[in-house]
């Protein structure tokens, strides 16, 4: 098959520069062919098996199927994780968030001898953190049993050693505020944050593929996790202890004022590189 005719095929979905970026990546990633190797159409050379496989993956994408399910795989940080529907598919923007994290860790005195990771998905974050900084030990959290069972599968192919809890953060007892002894050193969430009103301007793929219970709150309650998670980090941080969030930019500002009516001090809002503002980092004191 013809590298132009495969990302034409996708045309009616996404803009040219990235059909053709979709279809290079697969090529890529599961039949090990460089932009070399696509320019100089072998493609076309494929066996008949990889040909057949790679129709099927084509009638996926055209169904708008995002193209980490239909590989199976999604680069983050540097490394491959695996992915399949009942996970988030992890993003550039939420790997800006582990270097935030990674060098405020080696250059300032901000400790991480125990991190906490709540809504882990595919355990991107998680992982990235306990293979970046060592000696640390990680917890992560989610409520989904098949997205603990990806993230423990992605913490034994990288060899990242990481300790995976089934917990909702929005249920928990009053004795899950002890369930950390000695408290923790950080807090870090990508919490679920994009309200239903904004499905209108999101693309398709997203939409119908990806798990909504990592994506959306309601309406009328757009901080309903940030305000969970910034409760436990009360109970749970030590003193001078610090929580990490990923935001939705419509709300940064709700959100640092929660945290400050909160208690928490030395607040700071960061854009990611679209100069939106995504993440947020706050101190216990």
């Amino acid at each position: 098959m013809k590298y132009e005719t495969l990302w034409r095929r996708l045309s009616g979905i996404y803009d040219t520069g990235e059909a053709k970026a979709i279809v290079r990546w697969l090529l890529d990633v599961r039949f090990g062919l460089s932009l070399t190797d696509i320019v100089c159409g072998k493609a076309d050379e494929l066996s008949e098996a990889d040909l057949s496989e790679l129709e099927r993956m084509m009638q996926q994408l055209e169904q708008a199927e995002p193209v980490q399910y239909v590989v199976g795989r999604a680069e983050f940080c540097g490394r491959m994780f695996h992915v399949e529907p009942g996970v988030l598919i992890p993003r550039p923007e939420t790997a800006e968030l582990c270097q935030w994290i990674g060098r405020d860790v080696k250059e300032t005195s901000i400790g991480s001898h125990t991190i906490l990771d709540i809504g882990t998905g595919s355990g991107c974050i998680a992982i990235t953190l306990a293979l970046e900084l060592k000696e640390t030990k990680v917890t992560a959290w989610d409520v989904s049993e098949k997205a603990l069972a990806i993230a423990q599968k992605n913490a034994e192919a990288l060899g990242a050693d990481v300790n995976f809890e089934q917990r909702d953060i929005l249920s928990l007892s009053h004795d899950s505020l002890t369930l950390h002894t000695p408290a923790l050193d950080l807090i870090v969430s990508n919490p679920p944050y994009v309200c239903q009103k904004e499905q209108a301007s999101m693309d398709r793929h997203v939409l119908e593929y990806e798990p909504s219970l990592a994506l959306f709150v309601p309406d009328n309650e757009p901080l309903k996790f940030y305000q969970a998670i910034a409760a436990y980090a009360n109970q749970a941080l030590k003193s001078n202890g610090w929580l990490y969030f990923e935001l939705n930019p419509l709300y940064a500002r709700d959100t640092e004022d929660m945290l400050q009516g909160m208690g928490f001090t030395e607040t700071h809002i960061k854009q990611d590189l679209f100069g939106k503002q995504r993440f947020l980092k706050a101190k216990k004191i």
